[in-house]
């Protein structure tokens, strides 16, 4: 797994061009430039508005957890096998497991240790301290993700490691869909103001339709995926792109995977908060050598 340290994050994007381009403007500030890019014409509705939120200190895996890993779980759980587990394009160890429903991604999380990540972290992990717009920046390289049927299937989940994001975590853009914690509502960033460690709805939103078993796989109660997939098309790769699944349907065009997450122990936060607090009252102080050093303990305790 990867540590991401506490962050104040933008997520979501603007969906109208600021005016003038303050992202280069000298005289704007921080915030300015920050919430001002990257800013897209193709964002969805539910993508925006951009805003900033507060993220606890977390770990993330590095991978999505692949077939052999699911394999085990399968093993000691007697959990049953998804989909196309048998689709010799799809069933390779080094692949990631693909056809899971939310609860099965929610049970191997759970055997592990573990649990989903939220849209706030998973979204976070994918921009990095910058916010880029992909995971490796904010330019589109076909050559750097696993999307649009460019290939004939999956790739193992440690592969293009060029299109690492910048926490260094693999294929956050394409290759599968991921489940996160998050019940789906469209208009969430719009509600103000987003607690710290936002996770969405309490409850589900009702999308609409008929009622009928087939309609309530596609409208309905959603949970959030992320990161678009090897047969999804160009825009469902940037790192805001929001979009939804029923939890009990195990399949969204051959590409539903998922990745675990789990929270930093509450010592660790507390400790890094106390050096973070003794390096400033230092460095107020003028007493560099000493701010240094409780710098140096803050980053053996989280990197």
């Amino acid at each position: 797994m990867v540590a991401i340290p506490f962050s104040v994050a933008v997520m979501g994007i603007n969906q109208d061009k600021p005016n003038g381009d303050m992202h280069n403007n000298e005289s704007s500030t921080m915030f300015q430039r920050r919430m001002s890019m990257p800013w897209s014409k193709q964002a969805f509705h539910d993508e925006g508005p951009a805003h900033w939120v507060i993220v606890d200190a977390y770990f993330i895996d590095t991978f999505e957890v692949s077939n052999d890993k699911y394999r085990v779980f399968m093993k000691e759980t007697g959990h049953a096998g998804p989909a196309y587990w048998d689709d010799p394009r799809l069933n390779q160890p080094r692949q990631p497991v693909v056809g899971v429903n939310w609860y099965d991604a929610q049970a191997f999380c759970e055997w592990e240790g573990k649990r989903l990540p939220t849209e706030a972290e998973w979204e976070h992990a994918a921009r990095g301290p910058e916010g880029f717009t992909y995971s490796w920046g904010n330019q589109p390289d076909p050559l750097k993700a696993n999307y649009g049927k460019q290939r004939t299937a999956t790739l193992p989940v440690d592969s293009i490691p060029s299109g690492k994001s910048p926490y260094g975590i693999y294929h956050m853009a394409g290759n599968v869909f991921e489940w996160v914690q998050d019940w789906y509502d469209p208009s969430f960033y719009q509600k103000t103001p987003h607690p710290p460690n936002p996770h969405g709805p309490d409850k589900p939103l009702w999308l609409g339709g008929t009622g009928t078993y087939v309609d309530r796989l596609t409208v309905g109660a959603k949970r959030v995926i992320r990161g678009g997939s090897w047969i999804a098309a160009k825009q469902s790769i940037t790192t805001t792109h929001r979009f939804w699944n029923h939890p009990s349907n195990n399949s969204y065009g051959v590409g539903l995977g998922f990745r675990c997450a789990s929270s930093a122990p509450s010592t660790i936060n507390k400790q890094v908060r106390i050096v973070t607090i003794e390096a400033m009252k230092k460095m107020g102080q003028e007493k560099y050598n000493e701010a240094e050093q409780f710098i140096r303990n803050g980053l053996e305790l989280n990197p």
